[in-house]
């Protein structure tokens, strides 16, 4: 929930004490408020039917509407969800975010109702196909009675659709049938930036990738580059024609785009999930590189999921790679520049912890146009005690005197050290490509700054508010 306090301040106004400002604590309060509510309710409305205290409780049960329950309890919520609640007499619900932005995909039968954030964990568990597994549509609830009925039922009018797009880059299983898919788009997208990058040189260049979830979008990659160098040995072939000799035709035939796993990665050890302060100690042991598979003539294209604090490249990954000895380094990203917090689950809350942002600051300096980055610092003041639906977010001003490759360039430099050898290139996947590939999960906040919520806003402003004051604190 972006609006904590704010739900936190509507539980006292209904004379409530909750006892901290925590979502968890202010969602489960204003549940329990309005339950209680419903309750007492129909208590008394049963009682004036003539049941005692002990036939009340069963009827209660029974009666008991949770979907308006949760339509009271959650007409104030802003925020990424999908909660699920079990009350105390046996009834259960499961309730998605209006944008979508939270994953919920659910399976029933006569025996069992089960919901999760991805859908390959329902099919191998449960062992059913695809197709059973669906969708929970955004501001839907799965309702459960104690007997195990189950119904759907729409609690929050729908907003524009936002499904994070994050979800399907990095967090979310890549065995799920639609994200494989989605995950080599994005590799496939990204062939003509690389072909650029290594100036057309196919034949002497090593394709790689990080291990371990940019495998997919790895293979998307290297099956467009095998489609780019099929469509040259055609022209090729086409060009000499009918006395091409064998000679020729296997020389053409036998150039193919150069694959090796360059890159071995302890699968025990993700950095991204690591505390801070323990990050720059275990990145420099994640990662080596298999010696001898790549020459000094040699460009070195190596993908990763995202690139989004620099820390395990800049410590780690481009010093291992230099060792190789290629005269260039593509390092490239399947997620376009990550540029602004995230406050709808995934924990990515401080705007200088990204390096793009970090790329931007550096590039404001060197062209004397900090004053822009304190008349940002001076509206998002200004708003801070502005209502959630009045709040712009400002901080797209920040990013705004620079191009995308301005800003991928100086990220380059920022994470290339002085004792690295090789030419390094930072190459991102681009906005218009990303929603290409995966179409129906246009939740793009992170790269764009479009929070698909109003509370989104007020949190990247009270960021950048945080960032320019120099406190080190979470902006929600």
């Amino acid at each position: 929930m972006t609006n904590a306090k704010e739900l936190f301040e509507n539980l006292v106004t209904l004379g409530q004490h909750p006892k901290e400002d925590a979502d968890t604590v202010t969602v489960m309060e204003k549940i329990g408020h309005f339950l209680d509510d419903a309750v007492a309710k129909l208590y008394k409305q049963i009682k004036k039917e003539g049941y005692t205290k002990m036939e009340a409780s069963a009827i209660i049960a029974e009666r008991l509407n949770v979907g308006k329950i949760l339509k009271k309890a959650s007409k104030n919520f802003d925020g990424g969800y999908a909660m699920a609640g079990l009350i105390g007499h046996g009834d259960a619900f499961v309730l998605r975010d209006p944008a979508g932005i939270r994953p919920a995909y659910y399976y029933a039968d006569e025996e069992v109702v089960v919901v999760a954030s991805e859908r390959p964990a329902i099919q191998t568990v449960f062992n059913v196909p695809f197709e059973a597994v669906k969708e929970l549509d955004p501001g839907s609830a799965i309702l459960v009675k104690k007997n195990g009925e189950m119904n759907i039922k729409q609690i929050l009018a729908p907003l524009e659709r936002k499904a994070c797009s994050f979800e399907r880059i990095y967090f979310s299983r890549g065995s799920d049938k639609e994200i494989y898919q989605e995950r080599k788009a994005l590799g496939k997208y990204l062939f003509p930036q690389i072909l650029d990058s290594i100036q057309g040189d196919i034949r002497n260049t090593v394709f790689s990738y990080i291990p371990n979830t940019a495998e997919t979008s790895f293979f998307g990659m290297v099956r467009e580059a095998q489609n780019h160098m099929n469509r040259e040995k055609e022209a090729q072939i086409l060009a000499i024609g009918k006395d091409i000799t064998s000679a020729e035709l296997h020389e053409i035939l036998e150039v193919r785009p150069r694959i090796e796993k360059v890159a071995i990665k302890d699968a025990k050890l993700r950095t991204f999930i690591t505390q801070d302060s323990g990050r720059d100690d275990l990145v420099a042991h994640v990662y080596d590189v298999t010696y001898g598979s790549v020459k000094q003539t040699d460009n070195l294209v190596i993908i990763d999921d995202s690139i989004v604090r620099g820390t395990t490249l800049e410590k780690s990954i481009l010093k291992i790679l230099d060792r190789l000895g290629p005269k260039k380094i593509v390092v490239v990203s399947s997620a376009p520049q990550i540029r602004y917090p995230d406050c709808y689950g995934i924990d990515m809350a401080k705007l200088e912890d990204f390096i793009a942002f970090r790329a931007a600051l550096a590039l404001h300096k060197e062209r004397n146009t900090m004053d822009v980055v304190e008349n940002i610092y001076k509206k998002c003041v200004a708003q801070l005690a502005s209502k959630d639906a009045d709040v712009v977010n400002y901080v797209t001003e920040f990013y705004a005197p620079f191009t995308v490759d301005e800003i991928s360039h100086k990220i380059g430099q920022l994470l290339t050290g002085p004792e690295i050898i090789a030419e390094v290139e930072i190459v991102y996947q681009t906005i218009e490509n990303l929603h290409l590939a995966c179409p129906e999960n246009l939740g793009d906040w992170y790269f764009t700054g479009d929070y698909p919520t109003p509370g989104g806003n007020r949190v990247v402003n009270r960021a950048f508010v945080n960032f320019f004051e120099g406190k080190n604190e979470r902006a929600y």
